[in-house]
C-alpha cells in the first residue's frame, strides 16, 4: 500500500425529510480516539438532537472501521453512513450525523436514505487529496551551495519536507518509491556528482495530484 485517499478539507452537509433535520459533520482523524471524542464533542454541541449516528474509517487499508446507531433502528444509520465512506474510498475519516426528529417516522429505508445522503452531501463538500508513503531521503550540502541546491531542486518537482542549518546544511527530500533513482538523479546534476542523498526513513505526505 503506497497511497490512498483522505478528505482535502472537513466539510458539513445537510439534508431534510418529513421535519427531521440531519446534519453530517465529516472531519479528518487520525486514530479511533480522535474519532470518538469527536462524537463527544457534538453530543454536547448538539445537546437537544436526539441522535448522533456514527461512522468512521482509519488506516491507509481501511482496517479500521466502525459504525453506531446510537438508537435508531438496528443497521438504519451508522451502516449505511459507513457504506457511503466506502464507495468513496477514503479513509482517516469519521462521520457524524446528527438527527433532530421532526415528529414523523420515515421507516427503515427512509432512515438509511435520509444518513445516507447526508454523508453524501458533506463529501461533496470535503472532496479528496491522495496521501503517499513517500521514501524520505537526507542531503546533507554546504552552506555556500544549499541555497542554490534547494531552488533547483524545487524548480524540478523535488520535494523538500525541511530544512536544517548546523555545520552543513541538511535537506529532507522525499520520493514516492519508483522515483528514488530519477530524484537521485537530479541531486548529482544540482550539485556535480558532489552529493548523494541518503534513505533514512519513510513518511505519508499529503499530495494534491
Amino acid at each position: 500500500m503506497t497511497g490512498y485517499l483522505t478528505l482535502a478539507r472537513d466539510a458539513t452537509g445537510e439534508v431534510e425529510d418529513r421535519g427531521s433535520r440531519f446534519l453530517c459533520t465529516l472531519r479528518r482523524v487520525d486514530d479511533e480516539a480522535e474519532a470518538r471524542a469527536l462524537v463527544t464533542s457534538l453530543r454536547r454541541e448538539h445537546w437537544d438532537a436526539r441522535h448522533h449516528c456514527s461512522a468512521f474509517v482509519l488506516g491507509p487499508t481501511g482496517a479500521v472501521q466502525r459504525s453506531s446507531d446510537d438508537g435508531e433502528p438496528a443497521g438504519t444509520a451508522g451502516a449505511p453512513m459507513l457504506d457511503v465512506l466506502r464507495g468513496a474510498e477514503v479513509s482517516d475519516v469519521a462521520a457524524v450525523v446528527t438527527r433532530w426528529f421532526g415528529g414523523t417516522l420515515l421507516g427503515a429505508g427512509g432512515l438509511v436514505r435520509a444518513y445516507g445522503d447526508a454523508v453524501r452531501a458533506a463529501l461533496a463538500g470535503a472532496g479528496t487529496l491522495r496521501r503517499s508513503l513517500l521514501t524520505e531521503l537526507a542531503l546533507d550540502l554546504d552552506h555556500s551551495d544549499a541555497g542554490r541546491v534547494e531552488g533547483e531542486l524545487r524548480a524540478r518537482g523535488v520535494v523538500v519536507l525541511d530544512v536544517a542549518y548546523d555545520a552543513r546544511v541538511r535537506l529532507l527530500l522525499a520520493a514516492s518509491p519508483d522515483e528514488v533513482d530519477r530524484l537521485v538523479e537530479v541531486v548529482a546534476a544540482a550539485t556535480a556528482g558532489a552529493a548523494v542523498p541518503v534513505p533514512v526513513g519513510e513518511r505519508w505526505v499529503d499530495r494534491s495530484g
